[in-house]
C-alpha cells in the first residue's frame, strides 16, 4: 500500500528531502476547479503500491504563504515532483492523469 496524502510542513519535506524519498507536493484550494479534477489521479497514486515510496504532500493554496515562496508556487493547481532534494518536474493546470502519473514517476528510482 501507498502512504496517505499528509499535509505540507517544511518540517515535512526536509525530512523526506533528508530521507532521499521521492515527493510529490500538491498545492491545493478547495475553490479551484483544476484542483478538484488532479485529487482522483493523486488519490489513486496515492494508493498504488507502484507508488509505495513516494511522500505525497499537499500544501494549502491559500494559507501558507511563506511556504508558497519558499517553492516558488504562484498559483494552485501546481504539482512538484521531487528526487530527494532535487527537483524532478514541475505542472501547473494539468489535469491528464497520464501526465500527473508521469511526473509522480520521475522522482521515483
Amino acid at each position: 500500500m501507498a502512504q496517505p496524502v499528509q499535509p505540507f510542513t517544511i518540517a515535512a519535506l526536509h525530512a523526506a528531502q533528508a530521507a532521499g524519498k521521492p515527493i510529490l507536493v500538491d498545492a491545493y484550494a478547495d475553490w479551484c476547479p483544476i484542483c478538484r479534477k488532479q485529487a482522483p489521479t493523486i488519490a489513486a497514486i496515492a494508493a498504488d503500491p507502484a507508488f509505495s515510496k513516494l511522500v505525497i504532500l499537499r500544501l494549502d493554496f491559500d494559507t501558507q504563504q511563506a511556504e508558497k515562496r519558499l517553492l516558488g508556487i504562484l498559483q494552485q493547481s501546481t504539482l512538484i515532483a521531487y528526487d530527494g532534494t532535487k527537483e524532478t518536474g514541475r505542472l501547473v493546470g494539468v489535469t491528464d492523469p497520464a501526465q500527473i502519473k508521469a511526473l509522480a514517476s520521475s522522482g521515483i528510482r
